[in-house]
């Protein structure tokens, strides 16, 4: 007996020094810097100020690039970049509002001169973080062709699906995607245009890099109406083919304002840096629209895949005052050595995407001195709520309503939930629709109407507000896990995961299960120090960990160590990949 005690002495004297969360004590960086907003004076004020004056007609490219490039030439602008891009080999490309001007006219030209398109006709853009795919973005608007982007993560179906979906007239990729493309174009009757970015020509392809050299930039941009149509972005729920989501010219042109000038706190002497896939409504956000509507330069890195090394001497070396990227993302970087990096330019840190863990901000602000204030959105919206600047920061709390929506906690009836009680996040669009919401889902009506309960748009999302009118995530709907009659969020499973130091990075779905229906299963990645202890016993001691630091009904009954979790390019866990795992198999 006493030698047993003795090895599960030495056992969690080697694989659990101590259960307390690393920089759980408010420890402050010795250069914490709380910085004061540039834009507003405090929260209440910011609520009370805000108005947006829709204009029956409005034009992103046109109303808000042209007038930056003006006052660009009037020397009313700082001589800052309107974009700055690089790459991992040495390339840099800088643009003035003038140039990007400039480029996105002879753009724009290709796109109604050689590929014929019309105002209304509906284009395929899938490239990387390249030069080009913000040329296109801007092209679009100029030529009022309604954009839709695509991730370079898209298969040959995925590429087909979205074609014949959206009847796309024309399609522009890099040579990467391009033969999965010619697979399929013979499916796709509206399809009739194709142009690529390539260094070589190839045949049935317009040769994007050659066409702008011989273009010209005379172009009068199409006076579009504030709700026609302006993009469209496919979203995927967890199941059922993705949908199309549509905004129009004001939703995000206009409606972004809200992002840019609060949560970003942009000017035009910010460089913004977001780390997003171009695939995704997340780009739209902070890659074009808010940053650009502040005047401020859109700062791009060009990296096939995430990687920590890279994003730490990219923000040491360039002048990047604003960066945003996904929690996951945040995660994977204080788990590198940031030591012998200082990120001098460095003053404001945003995350979207997914809920972050409170440990995550607490060791970022420890290393940097900088908080992380969350976002949370949708494709579908604008910033739905958020962390300003000169707020409190509760850790784990995804902060107040932003100016641009009245958001509300809501039961099954539509009926509005005091603090402390869990429900659906509406946002009130009755009897005055806000700006920055989305139009419809096209080609679904019925799902269109599916999101509405009474006077609110229904996120899909649950949560609650407390006393101090602080917004917290609990789950997707489609993401909570129903076990024995408990509801479980995973975002809490998850956080208590995380706090041990065994886990580098968790994941929490739903399993089946026989008696209980389904249950809590978590996907851990473990730290280095942790992968040669007896993983069954490894696992027993993390769910008493769980039990201990939650409600010990929602620990996980079901624990799998694996080498990576799947996730988007992006770095944002693919939760839907592992619970699809799960439920394959009955």
């Amino acid at each position: 007996m006493l030698a047993l005690v003795t090895m599960q002495t030495l056992f969690r004297a080697k694989c659990f020094r101590r259960l307390a969360i690393p920089g759980s004590v408010r420890v402050m960086h010795k250069d914490y810097r709380t910085v004061p907003p540039q834009n507003f004076t405090n929260y209440e004020s910011m609520k009370q100020e805000f108005k947006l004056e829709i204009p029956e007609y409005f034009n992103f490219a046109k109303d808000v690039l042209d007038q930056w490039t003006n006052m660009e030439k009037a020397g009313k602008r700082p001589s800052n970049p309107a974009f700055w891009w690089i790459n991992g080999n040495g390339e840099e490309v800088r643009w003035s509002f003038e140039e990007l001007g400039s480029l996105s006219r002879k753009f724009a030209n290709i796109l109604t001169e050689a590929c014929a398109l019309q105002r209304g006709d509906r284009v395929i853009v899938i490239l990387p973080k390249i030069p080009e795919w913000w040329l296109a973005n801007v092209a679009c608007l100029r030529t009022g062709t309604v954009l839709i982007p695509g991730t370079t993560q898209l298969t040959q179906k995925d590429i087909l699906y979205r074609l014949q979906s959206s009847k796309a007239k024309c399609i522009i990729t890099n040579e990467v995607l391009a033969s999965a493309v010619d697979a399929v174009a013979s499916k796709c009757e509206n399809l009739h245009s194709k142009l690529i970015v390539s260094q070589k020509p190839k045949d049935g392809w317009g040769n994007l890099k050659e066409m702008i050299k011989h273009a010209s930039d005379n172009h009068t941009c199409v006076n579009t109406k504030h709700d026609e149509m302006m993009a469209i972005y496919f979203t995927s729920g967890t199941s059922g083919s993705p949908k199309m989501t549509g905004h129009s010219h004001s939703s995000f042109g206009l409606g972004l304002s809200v992002n840019g000038r609060f949560w970003l706190d942009l000017t035009p002497s910010d460089v913004m840096w977001n780390t997003s896939d171009t695939g995704w409504a997340k780009s739209a956000w902070s890659s074009v629209f808010s940053p650009w509507i502040q005047g401020a330069c859109v700062f791009a890195h060009y990296l096939p895949r995430f990687e920590p090394t890279s994003i730490f001497q990219t923000l040491s070396k360039f002048p990047i005052t604003v960066f945003c990227s996904a929690p996951t993302a945040y995660r994977m970087l204080i788990q590198s050595d940031m030591t012998s990096y200082e990120f001098k330019s460095l003053k404001h840190c945003v995350s979207a995407g997914e809920p972050i863990n409170p440990e995550v901000t607490e060791q970022w602000r420890k290393r940097t001195g900088l908080d992380i204030y969350e976002g949370y959105g949708q494709t579908e919206t604008v910033l739905i709520c958020g962390n300003f600047k000169g707020m409190k920061i509760k850790p784990g709390s995804m902060g107040k309503p932003s100016p641009a929506f009245d958001v509300k906690i809501l039961d099954v009836n539509g009926n509005v939930l005091p603090p402390g009680q869990e429900g659906d996040i509406g946002i009130q669009v009755l009897p005055n629709r806000p700006l920055g919401l989305f139009t419809h889902y096209v080609d679904n009506p019925t799902k269109t109407t599916s999101t509405l309960r009474g006077n609110f748009y229904i996120t899909g999302d649950r949560g609650y507000m407390d006393e101090d009118g602080y917004f917290w995530f609990v789950a997707r709907s489609d993401d909570i896990i129903l076990s024995s009659g408990y509801r479980i969020g995973p975002f809490e499973v998850e956080s208590a995961l995380n706090e041990h130091p065994a886990v580098a990075e968790a994941a929490v779905v739903s399993s089946p299960d026989p008696i209980r229906g389904e249950v809590v299963k978590a996907f851990i990645v473990l730290t280095p120090d942790y992968k040669s202890c007896d993983q069954e016993q490894l696992k027993k001691e993390i769910q008493e960990h769980v039990k201990k630091t939650t409600a010990p009904y929602k620990y996980p009954r079901k624990v799998e160590f694996i080498q990576e979790l799947p996730k988007t390019i992006s770095a944002k866990i693919k939760r839907n990949e592992l619970r699809k795992k799960e439920w394959e198999t009955i």
